[in-house]
C-alpha cells in the first residue's frame, strides 16, 4: 500500500486492478486535463508505456 495514497488516481481507477493502490511504483498515465488513462503495475516496464505516451501527445 502507497504511504500517500492519491484520493483522485483511486477514484478514476476503482475499476482497474481493485482499485488498490498496492505501491508507490505503480504508474499512471494522465492526459493533459488531469484525467487517468491508463494505470500500469509497479512490474510494468516503463518502455511498455511508450506507445500510450506517444498516443496523447
Amino acid at each position: 500500500m502507497a504511504l500517500a495514497e492519491n484520493p483522485h488516481l483511486k477514484s478514476e481507477t476503482g475499476s482497474l486492478l481493485g482499485g488498490i493502490i498496492k505501491w508507490n511504483f505503480t504508474k499512471f498515465l494522465i492526459d493533459r486535463e488531469g484525467n487517468v488513462v491508463n494505470r500500469y503495475a509497479p512490474t510494468t516496464d516503463p518502455t511498455k508505456t511508450r506507445a500510450d505516451i506517444e498516443e496523447l501527445l
